[in-house]
């Protein structure tokens, strides 16, 4: 059986996206945890990873870190499902953006970190994650558009989990949204792999950053998520 090593749930954004896609389309695996603020992280995580981040998909003897190369891992290894869209046009855009949620949007990640048990309004998006914020709604409503929803390329995929922790950050920074990313966004968030993940954040009871107050620049967990 597959094993996936993740962090925090309510912290940590790049262990959503391939455990909502691997529980999205019932993919029998085991899940491993590690704090992100561990003492022993890279001795655990290092035994996997040597970049010493998380997550890990791990398939017997072999590691795959990296997000968007872990999806990519679960398609060709489960080729029965949708993983990427059936169609080549829409499969193509699919990879691309997901490839630049993956590379980029640092400033919306970093003056918006995921903490999915908090609601923190009062951060509007301005300068640098302005642009990142507009990119972003830019990609939704295009790929929205083309496909008619109600995901971004119509049936829930790789595309969909990449995005899931922008999804929430919206959420959490009560960003003011139109009517069609709203509804996308209450999409994501109605799953019922989604609602799994989020009741398990909100049960969860450490601490990383000073909920409620301003969100870090500079977050810790970053350093530990690819």
């Amino acid at each position: 059986m597959l094993k996936l090593l993740i962090g925090n749930k309510n912290y940590s954004s790049w262990s959503l996206r391939p455990w909502i896609l691997l529980r999205h389309f019932d993919i029998p695996f085991e899940e491993l945890y590690i704090s992100l603020n561990a003492a022993n992280f890279a001795d655990v995580v290092g035994r996997y990873n040597p970049a010493l981040r998380v997550p890990v998909l791990i398939d017997g003897e072999l590691a795959i870190w990296e997000s968007i190369a872990i999806c990519e891992y679960i398609a060709e290894r489960f080729p029965q499902h949708a993983i990427w869209p059936r169609d080549a046009t829409w499969r193509a855009q699919a990879r691309v953006v997901s490839a630049e949620m993956h590379a980029g949007f640092a400033a919306l990640r970093n003056h918006w970190p995921m903490n999915i048990r908090a609601i923190l309004p009062g951060h509007p998006p301005e300068g640098q994650v302005k642009r990142d914020f507009e990119r972003i709604a830019a990609i939704w409503h295009l790929a929205l558009a083309e496909s008619g929803g109600p995901f971004l390329f119509g049936e829930f995929s790789a595309a969909d989990a990449m995005y899931a922790p922008v999804v929430t950050r919206f959420a959490t920074y009560q960003v003011d949204l139109d009517f069609e990313l709203q509804r996308y966004c209450d999409t994501v968030l109605g799953t019922p792999a989604m609602i799994q993940w989020s009741e398990a954040a909100r049960a969860e009871s450490e601490v990383l950053n000073d909920e409620g107050h301003e969100p870090y620049a500079s977050p810790i967990p970053a350093l530990r998520q690819a």
